[in-house]
C-alpha cells in the first residue's frame, strides 16, 4: 500500500483530503503544519507529499527545501497544495523541485489523478532498463506514450528518404533529435581499411540521437536509409528542454547513457574473441529481435548478406558460410534468399 503526506494547517481541508486518500486506498498521514510534515517525512519516508503553502511556522517553500536537502527524502514527490494560482508561486516552486500544483478550491477526482500521475511517473524512472542507447530508447517510448515528454513527433515536420541515403554523417555537430515513423535505419562506422561496422538498427517508433544530444558532442557514426523511411526532425533545443525540465528524467537519462561505452567495449570484446560461429549466431538473434515486434521462430529476417557481415564483423564470404553451416544443422532456414531463424533458442545460447 503507498502512504501519501498530507500537510495543511486548515484543519477541515487537511483532514477532508486525508479521508478521500484513505477512501482511495492510500495510507495516508497528516501533519498540521511545516515543522511537523518535517518531522513526519523524515520518519515515515512517504512514497508522495500533498503540502499546502502558506502556513505559519515553516511554510511549503520551507518544507521542499528541508526535503530536499535530506538523502532520505530528497526524491519523494512533492504536490502543492495552494490557493495562490499566481505566476510566480508556481514558477519558484518548479524551481525548488515540486513536481505539481493543485489549486484550491480542487474537486476529488482532480487530486486523484494528480497522485496517480505522479506514481506513475515514478514507476517509469525506477524501471530497470537495458544500458546505453537501448536502454534510453526505452525510456523515451514510456515517456512519451504516459505523457510525460511533451515532444509529439506530429507537431515537426518529416521527411520520407529513399535507401542509402544519409541521415547524419559522422564528426557533424548534432542539431536534431530523430524520431523513426517508418523503415529502417542503420548506424555505422568505417574503419581505417575501409570495412563498415554496424554500431546500432533502428526501426520504427525508435528515437535516433539522444545520446550524442545529452552527452553534448559530434556524431561519433553515420546514419544511413536501410529501408525507404520517414524520419521526424524535432530540434536540439526542443529536447533538452524538455528532458531538463524534470531532473527526475534528466538523471534516469544520463544514468542510461553512462553505462553505453561499457556496453560498446563488452561488444568489441565479443567481436575480438568470440567465435565467428557465436558472432553470427548473436547477430542473427539481435537482428530479429529488431525488426520482429512479436518473437516468432520463422520470422523472415529482411536484411542483406553485406550488413549481417557488417554487423558481425566479418567478411561477407565467411559469413555465408557460417549461414550455410547453420541451415544444415536446421537452425536455420534459407528460401528465396531469405533468411528463417528456426531454432531460435539453439542459436542464442550457441555454445562455440
Amino acid at each position: 500500500m503507498k502512504t501519501i503526506l498530507v500537510i495543511d494547517d486548515n484543519t477541515q481541508i487537511r483532514e477532508n483530503t486525508v479521508e478521500i486518500l484513505s477512501l482511495a486506498g492510500y495510507k495516508t498521514y497528516g501533519a498540521e503544519n511545516g515543522k511537523a510534515g518535517v518531522e513526519i517525512a523524515v520518519k515515515e519516508k512517504p512514497d508522495l507529499i500533498v503540502c499546502d503553502i502558506m502556513m505559519p511556522e515553516l511554510d511549503g517553500y520551507g518544507v521542499l527545501h528541508l526535503l530536499k536537502k535530506n538523502p532520505g527524502t530528497e526524491h519523494i514527490p512533492f504536490i502543492f497544495l495552494t490557493a495562490k494560482a499566481e505566476r510566480g508561486d508556481f514558477r519558484k516552486g518548479m524551481e525548488m523541485g515540486a513536481d505539481d500544483y493543485i489549486t484550491k478550491p480542487f474537486d476529488d477526482i482532480e487530486l486523484l489523478n494528480a497522485i496517480e500521475i505522479r506514481f506513475k511517473k515514478m514507476e517509469i524512472i525506477k524501471a530497470q532498463y537495458s544500458s546505453g542507447d537501448k536502454g534510453a530508447n526505452e525510456l523515451m517510448k514510456d515517456l512519451k506514450g504516459s505523457g510525460f515528454l511533451s515532444l509529439e513527433p506530429d507537431q515537426y515536420d518529416s521527411e520520407h528518404l529513399n535507401k542509402k541515403m544519409i541521415v547524419y554523417n559522422e564528426s557533424k555537430r548534432p542539431k536534431y533529435l530523430y524520431y523513426l515513423k517508418s523503415g529502417k535505419i542503420k548506424t555505422f562506422k568505417v574503419h581505417e581499411d575501409g570495412k563498415e561496422y554496424i554500431t546500432n538498427l533502428y526501426t520504427a517508433g525508435d528515437y535516433i540521437g539522444h545520446v550524442v544530444l545529452l552527452e553534448d558532442h559530434n556524431y561519433d557514426d553515420t546514419a544511413e536509409v536501410l529501408e525507404e523511411a520517414e524520419v521526424t526532425m524535432i530540434p536540439r533545443e526542443d529536447f533538452l528542454q524538455a528532458v531538463y525540465n524534470d531532473m527526475n528524467i534528466a538523471t534516469k537519462f544520463i544514468k542510461l547513457i553512462s553505462k553505453d561505452v561499457k556496453e560498446k567495449e563488452e561488444r568489441l570484446l565479443r567481436l575480438a574473441y568470440d567465435t565467428l560461429r557465436k558472432r553470427v549466431a548473436k547477430g542473427l538473434v539481435d537482428i530479429h529481435q529488431k525488426f520482429n515486434s512479436q518473437s516468432q521462430s520463422l520470422s523472415n529476417i529482411n536484411f542483406s548478406r553485406e550488413d549481417i557481415a557488417q554487423y558481425v564483423g566479418t567478411a561477407t564470404e565467411s559469413l555465408i558460410r557460417t549461414l550455410s553451416d547453420f541451415k544444415s544443422e536446421k537452425l536455420i532456414d534459407i528460401k528465396d534468399g531469405k533468411i528463417r531463424i528456426t531454432q531460435i533458442d539453439k542459436l542464442r545460447n550457441l555454445s562455440h
